[in-house]
């Protein structure tokens, strides 16, 4: 998206979009699932890690009431794209770790996936880390091995979220991204993990994947969203 390139265009879209996000969220009327699931992590303190999808990005700031105590921040990637994202989030009081939570490969490398690997387990000392491990570009709903890495080498648990909201407008982008509209119906559905003692990560993030999915797939039989 060329004009997101220009810093004076992408700072007014991010204000206006953050903004707009806020007004949707204090319309929707949210069910929670499984919430003492997540104030038990909360109330453990430390590092925790929170992972929805890619798609479900724009919804995340709703989740974040339960954790007014604790510092969060987000991963985001290098991308223009991202750099609106986390210009965004940001206006809603979450400030951006920058890279990818990709495989750890000679690509990756070049996204930033190194240092955003060493800058999120020194958030994970202190605070929340949100993730989408299916970003930046997909494949949409595969978890990547970035996630599990970070949860065994922090040692933190790993909330599992789903996101779902009626109505919602759903973006022709990889992901098919569902950005909310307001006063409609809200759900936000919890799990838990711990990293599997002795397990690979590439074995993990697909068992990830199918516990992902599942709460995401819960939270849009919540509000009646057909999944695409």
């Amino acid at each position: 998206m060329r004009p997101l390139r220009n810093p004076v265009i992408q700072a007014v879209l991010a204000w206006l979009l953050a903004r707009w996000m806020q007004f949707c969220f204090a319309t929707i009327r949210w069910t929670h699932v499984n919430q003492t699931v997540a104030e038990d992590v909360w109330a453990r303190g430390g590092g925790v890690l929170c992972a929805f999808w890619h798609s479900r990005i724009a919804l995340s700031p709703a989740c974040w009431p339960l954790d007014r105590a604790q510092a969060a921040k987000a991963l985001i990637s290098l991308s223009p794209d991202g750099q609106f994202i986390a210009r965004a989030v940001a206006l809603q009081g979450f400030p951006a770790v920058r890279g990818s939570s990709a495989n750890k490969d000679k690509a990756d490398r070049a996204k930033g996936g190194s240092q955003a690997l060493r800058d999120g387990l020194r958030q994970l000392k202190v605070g929340a880390l949100a993730i989408t491990p299916d970003g930046p570009r997909g494949p949409a709903r595969q978890m990547a091995e970035g996630l599990p890495l970070l949860a065994k080498l922090s040692k933190t648990p790993v909330l599992f979220i789903g996101l779902s909201c009626r109505p919602a407008v759903r973006l022709n982008s990889w992901d098919r991204a569902l950005l909310p509209l307001p006063f409609g119906r809200g759900a936000i559905v919890w799990d838990r993990a711990d990293y599997p003692a002795g397990a690979e990560p590439a074995d993990v993030a697909r068992a990830w994947t199918e516990r992902l999915n599942a709460v995401e797939a819960e939270a849009d039989a919540r509000v009646g969203l057909e999944r695409v």
